[in-house]
């Protein structure tokens, strides 16, 4: 019995032995641990520091948009290895690039009046790419008006509209007609180009003016347009069409994705005819079933609440169709060019 109870007593003495160590063992090996990490942190703060101050600040990345060695516009072409020339395009392509809520709305607005312009463009003999001249002026806004009052599309003016042949008055100003614009436009470019031999020239007297290029020309004995010493608009002038145009032939590779449904659909008109008064337009538009906004919007060229035509000169006015004033999301806008669109 003695040796049974000493037995026992031994074992419970080495079973709470056992219990006290345990957590002990737990304790240094916790301490260990800790002690371990510390070290680790103490070493390593330059490199936690250096790693904080390599953190963006942003969370999303901007990367410079590359520029093509070279490109054609108007069939004229351009080589970007010279420095003046590399940095304007670069500067010119990457401000269109980021500029997203302009370069979107100037794709979506092409869509309505690109198929109005390029077969004027066609019929003048003027080339395609000269529709680029257009956006940049006006940014595809019809009744666009600049600081220095020129108005339209094509930014005619009032002098120089007139001179080629379109109607300025308190009641009429035609430069901002889509149609007739375009063609005093192209008959400005086809005398300039008659002159210089270059459509690079034709472009950047159209911005700076004829006279002002062809002295530049002179004075500085340059020979051609684009190596002038000009004013900084003229100058970024003729790059900010190559760097439309680059974006327009290939929006995707710049970030742009459209789908159909988010141009601009083009507008289906009925055509009036008039030789004589309208006295109250706002009545003229009543009774072709639109509002007299929507006459304004789409007869911009109309200056005022009336048409007196004394002369009895014939005009063509346009009233769109009730299907063209609505969006139908059973049915996508026509798309003019597909290179602008994902599906």
């Amino acid at each position: 019995m003695q040796v049974l109870l000493k037995r026992h007593v031994g074992d419970l003495h080495h079973y709470n032995h056992r219990k006290m160590k345990k957590p002990l063992l737990i304790s240094i090996l916790l301490f260990l641990a800790g002690l371990g990490t510390t070290i680790v942190l103490l070493t390593s703060g330059n490199n936690l520091n250096k790693t904080e101050s390599q953190k963006p600040l942003v969370l999303s990345m901007t990367a410079s948009v590359k520029i093509p060695e070279s490109m054609f516009f108007a069939g004229e072409k351009i080589t970007f290895d010279r420095y003046d020339k590399y940095e304007r395009m670069d500067r010119e392509l990457n401000s269109f690039t980021y500029f997203h809520s302009t370069t979107l709305l100037l794709l979506k607005r092409a869509n309505r009046f690109f198929p109005i312009i390029e077969p004027i463009l066609k019929q003048q003999g003027l080339p395609d790419d000269l529709k680029y001249l257009m956006v940049i002026e006006s940014s595809l806004d019809p009744r666009a008006v600049s600081p220095a009052k020129a108005v339209g599309l094509w930014q005619f003016l009032q002098s120089t509209g007139k001179q080629y042949g379109l109607e300025v008055t308190s009641e009429v100003d035609e430069r901002y007609h889509i149609e007739k614009s375009t063609v005093a436009a192209c008959r400005y470019l086809k005398d300039v180009y008659g002159k210089h031999g270059s459509w690079s020239a034709a472009a950047l007297s159209y911005n700076g003016g004829q006279t002002r290029i062809t002295t530049a020309l002179r004075e500085q004995r340059a020979e051609e347009a684009l190596d002038l010493w000009l004013v900084e608009e003229t100058t970024r002038y003729y790059y900010r069409m190559l760097a439309i145009k680059q974006i327009f032939e290939q929006p995707q590779q710049y970030g742009f994705i459209l789908k159909p449904a988010d141009l601009y659909k083009p507008m289906e008109y009925k055509k009036v005819t008039v030789s004589h008064s309208i006295p109250d337009l706002v009545t003229f538009a009543q009774e072709n079933e639109i509002t007299y906004a929507q006459l304004k919007d789409f007869n911009s060229w109309l200056r005022s609440d009336k048409l007196s035509n004394a002369s009895g000169k014939t005009y063509t006015i346009l009233i769109p169709t009730k299907e063209s004033l609505y969006y139908n999301k059973r049915e996508h806008p026509k798309v003019h060019n597909p290179a602008w669109v994902v599906n």
